[in-house]
């Protein structure tokens, strides 16, 4: 069965190319393919004093130059994985959800379009962490070198594919893992974290509790860490970070990428270490 990929849009900013390259290296770390994709609003009329097949044209010439730029620093990030780069043509959010169906994982960047022409970050990258069906990375901040991965799970069942996502994250980093866990005691996140602990016993755990707003919690713990993931649907604590305001601001102002993991998403945890 073919892998799916992580895809990643590109849009010629730094944020853009920026979350190419941790793309590649995540693809890297899972042995995933990688697809490299701009998309065109087919429906942006041409500017005034540009006919429409020159407007396209021109269009296009860019589009693949950007995706010309994005598989070089790919390649340069991470040589040994497979890359394909596409220029698409389309309404940006109808070809988001398509390839969000297909992929293992979506990258998009922070205060970039995200590799939808027009549209800025604060649309496309919140309603992809929302909304989409796969697991959604947002690329943001300055992930620490040899910081830890850290998870922030709750009492809900997607707790499981966070700490699914965490362990193999700290495990492919070859780092620590901190998991954050609102109002509970913590012989009850021992338990939780208990059935991945044999999996990945190279990955020393260390368990924060916060019986406060879990978001700063989050926030602080990201200004040393190589990654943050967390999940969404959960109950009072994953619904406050992630659907509401607390989420945003994590998404807003984490000084690492958030990575989104969902329940049933098709990564297969616990490979051979």
């Amino acid at each position: 069965m073919q892998r799916r990929p992580i895809i990643v849009g590109v849009d010629g900013s730094d944020p853009g190319y920026a979350a190419v390259t941790w793309a590649a290296r995540e693809a890297a770390h899972r042995r995933a393919p990688l697809r490299i994709v701009h998309v065109m609003d087919g429906h942006t009329a041409a500017p005034a004093g540009h006919d429409d097949r020159s407007h396209v044209e021109a269009a296009w010439s860019e589009s693949n130059a950007l995706v010309d730029e994005a598989t070089r620093r790919a390649a340069n990030a991470a040589p040994d994985v497979s890359v394909r780069a596409d220029s698409l043509l389309g309404r940006p959010l109808e070809r988001l959800w398509e390839l969000a169906g297909r992929a293992e994982l979506m990258v998009v960047g922070y205060r970039g379009r995200g590799g939808f022409a027009g549209m800025r970050l604060g649309s496309v990258g919140e309603r992809v962490a929302r909304r989409a069906p796969c697991p959604v990375a947002v690329v943001r901040g300055h992930p620490a070198v040899r910081g830890p991965v850290v998870a922030g799970i709750d009492d809900s069942p997607v707790a499981d594919a966070v700490l699914g996502t965490a362990f193999q994250s700290a495990a492919d980093r070859a780092c620590d893992l901190v998991v954050i866990h609102a109002a509970a005691e913590k012989a009850r996140v021992e338990e939780q974290t208990a059935p991945w602990r044999p999996k990945y016993p190279r990955v020393p755990v260390e368990v924060r509790l916060t019986r406060a707003d879990p978001g700063p919690a989050l926030e602080q713990a990201s200004a040393g860490a190589q990654l943050v993931v967390v999940g969404s649907r959960g109950r009072d604590y994953l619904r406050s970070v992630l659907l509401g305001s607390t989420g945003l601001h994590l998404l807003r102002h984490a000084d690492c990428p958030v990575l989104i993991a969902r329940p049933n998403e098709p990564r297969e945890f616990h490979r051979t270490m």
